[in-house]
């Protein structure tokens, strides 16, 4: 008869006694005894209840069950678990998503920091933007679960934080040993396989991902040639669990980018063709990492390899009418890090007190970070190149205090410390840096029931920039002085919020936050140069609702509404650049615990967005519906997912900027440029269970 883990009374118990803070515990700790007996293993995060515990509202787990049932376009689109996250893609599918969060247009990842297993995935000074923030290397099947956490609230999470951060954490072992095989339209292929077998007196995972896709393109073939590869060991060892994890992903493609909606209305292309056929790019990370965890303790340690070569265009012949715009970011690293926390369990004064301590040091020694003028993928001149070493030191201490039955405090500090040596091209632009910040959070709430908790919140946070702006004299582009920046650019954040949890019925969020910026400072990746924005000022509101009112069906809503402006009066306009003012998510999914039919159903829309900082130039409103259905026998399995079920014709993305096509006039022109949803599309996929 086949066992069942409600992980939720777990999690309960492990949070009760005030040892660990880490949602991914469940995962880590249970003793290899209790693994060796279990046949299926449901992690449902949302019914997970985290009052008690949770330092602020917006704060919540995501099961693998949750994420095993939504249908997921891109792997990318997994950080839309998120309340309130929009992600989207303006190019090839093997480069990093556009992601944004509480009025910020984040990027490539500047301000959401993202861990894997303690592994950061935001990569710094990186050649296609600050905090680049890659997921295609994560298999979606092996997620344990994921942490979120919003706003800058919590000492153990630092640089990229200022929006908030999510932690992914991976099986340790499987119910049984995985087949699937998906195909669908546009020639996707996927193969993925898991086995799980007892080694010793530990548990051997080993998981490998293969996908290709041509996309629904007119004048390319996208050619996606993606491979996934885990090898992970886990082990109880001296009074906590020990996992030692092997990851490798590998990646090419071709890349239909943004298109200037002129170029559609002249009809030079149709909205789903390109202007130029060479872009695109190729891709990998390997990694080894280590950790153990025990109530006390938590030690991990991780090296990772990366590079990206990415070829883009997009101004066209705006710059060069006779070459075109072309050009090639090329990132080539190594990461070593890890970190050491420890969890204190104390009475001080009749009261309980828990303490958290930790060190976080990282080193990027970045053997290439460059930017090349090419065509047709051949280059022609080198814009900039540069090595960089990085390396950061990071000290923090939070403490929770039970202050009376139903009040709880918290108080959080943390030291960052940031260096950085710059060899570049021109050797004006050398030299080395460094910058130090202390941050507090601090933190109470409120119980008001046993299934009613407030929350007020306070907290300073940051990003770093772009070490070559840092150092930077000349602007490689032009040859005039620029200044440089600081390394670190601070944040700070306040909010109040609304827990409501009742086991059998729902799970419900409700916060209201505010959050500003002394100075946006970034480099342009595109340019080889560093531009710094005004301060600015954000405020919302985000209400996040799950319900569950029968064995099997569940029922979700979340909702966020942003208020995002520019607080110094200049001669530029007051309005935050691609700032997304409303955001919207819901479905209703059916996935009973064990055979027989299961679906979801899935609403995404994100509001139109002011594209110039004046507010006249706005982009279009995005609304998408995804079906996933299936049906589950004893060890197979058949689906479907819908994607893009009503065929919308939205964009994906929208920018304001001047380009020049072949035949306009010197200067080009500005406009709206785009990047289309991909049309609906069916995927059909095959699961075997042994």
């Amino acid at each position: 008869m086949m066992k069942r883990i409600v992980v939720s009374a777990f999690v309960g118990a492990f949070f009760g006694a005030a040892v660990c803070s880490d949602a991914a515990s469940a995962n880590a700790v249970i003793n290899q005894g209790e693994l060796a007996q279990i046949e299926t293993l449901i992690v449902y995060g949302h019914q997970l209840n985290l009052l008690g515990t949770s330092v602020a509202a917006a704060e919540g787990v995501v099961g693998s069950r949750e994420i095993e049932n939504r249908p997921v376009l891109r792997i990318g689109e997994i950080l839309e678990f998120v309340p309130g996250m929009v992600v989207t893609q303006h190019s090839g599918s093997g480069k990093a998503n556009q992601y944004f969060l509480r009025g910020f247009n984040l990027d490539h990842g500047t301000d959401f920091s993202t861990t894997i297993d303690g592994m950061p995935v935001n990569m710094r000074s990186h050649g296609h933007g600050q905090g680049y923030t890659d997921l295609n290397f994560i298999i979606p099947e092996l997620i344990h679960d994921i942490h979120y956490r919003k706003g800058p609230y919590y000492a153990e999470v630092g640089d990229f934080s200022g929006a908030g951060a999510a932690e992914f954490s991976v099986k340790n072992s499987l119910a049984s040993n995985q087949l699937s095989m998906t195909g669908g339209e546009f020639d996707y292929r996927r193969v993925y396989a898991a086995h799980h077998s007892m080694v010793a007196s530990g548990q051997l995972l080993l998981g490998l991902e293969a996908q290709t896709y041509d996309g629904p393109w007119t004048d390319i073939t996208e050619a996606v040639e993606k491979t996934n590869a885990v090898v992970r060991y886990s082990t109880a060892m001296a009074k906590g669990t020990f996992s030692l994890t092997l990851m490798g992903y590998d990646n090419q493609w071709m890349a239909a980018d943004q298109i200037p909606s002129r170029a559609v209305e002249q009809q030079v292309i149709n909205r789903l063709g390109s202007l130029d056929e060479d872009v695109g790019g190729e891709s990998s990370r390997y990694s080894v990492s280590g950790q153990w965890q025990s109530p006390e303790w938590k030690i991990n340690a991780y090296l990772i390899d990366s590079q990206l070569n990415l070829f883009s265009n997009f101004t066209y012949f705006l710059d060069d009418p006779i070459n075109g715009d072309e050009f090639e970011q090329v990132d080539d690293r190594q990461v070593i890090g890890g970190e050491i926390k420890r969890n204190l369990a104390r009475i001080i004064a009749g009261k309980p007190v828990t303490h958290t301590f930790g060190v976080q040091v990282r080193h990027d020694t970045i053997d290439e970070v460059g930017l090349y003028k090419t065509r047709a993928r051949e280059r022609i001149r080198t814009t900039r190149t540069d090595a960089i070493d990085e390396t950061s030191i990071a000290f923090f201490a939070q403490s929770e205090l039970q202050l009376t039955e139903k009040i709880r405090g918290n108080l959080g500090v943390r030291y960052d410390y940031l260096a950085v040596d710059v060899h570049s091209n021109l050797v004006q632009n050398s030299g080395d840096a460094g910058d130090g910040m202390a941050n507090i959070k601090a933190g109470v709430s409120y119980q008001l029931t046993d299934s009613v908790e407030t929350y007020l919140n306070v907290g300073q946070g940051f990003h770093s920039n772009d070490a070559r702006g840092a150092t930077i004299a000349l602007d490689p582009m032009t040859g005039e002085i620029a200044e440089p920046v600081d390394l670190l650019s601070r944040s700070e954040g306040a909010e109040v919020g609304l827990k409501l949890f009742d086991r059998d019925r729902y799970n419900i969020s409700a916060s209201l936050w505010h959050l500003q910026l002394d100075s946006e400072l970034l480099f342009v990746g595109d340019a080889g140069n560093t531009e710094a924005s005004r301060a600015s000022a954000r405020s919302g509101i985000e209400l996040a609702g799950y319900f569950w009112f029968a064995e099997g069906w569940s029922v979700d809503t979340e909702l966020a509404w942003t208020r995002s402006r520019f607080t110094e009066a200049q001669e530029e306009g007051k309005y935050v650049d691609g700032s997304v003012p409303f955001v919207a998510s819901a479905g209703i999914a059916y996935a009973p615990a064990h055979t027989g039919f299961h679906g979801s159903l899935r609403f995404r829309h994100f509001g139109a967005r002011q594209l110039d900082s004046y507010g006249l130039q706005e982009g279009e409103k995005t609304s998408l519906v995804n079906l996933g259905i299936g049906y589950r026998w004893q060890q197979l399995s058949l689906g479907l997912d819908i994607f893009n079920i009503f065929n919308s014709r939205d964009h994906d993305i929208d920018y304001f900027y001047p380009s020049r096509l072949v035949g306009e006039l010197e200067g080009g022109e500005e406009g709206l440029h785009f990047h289309p949803v991909e049309p609906r599309n069916l995927r059909l996929r095959f699961e075997y269970s042994f």
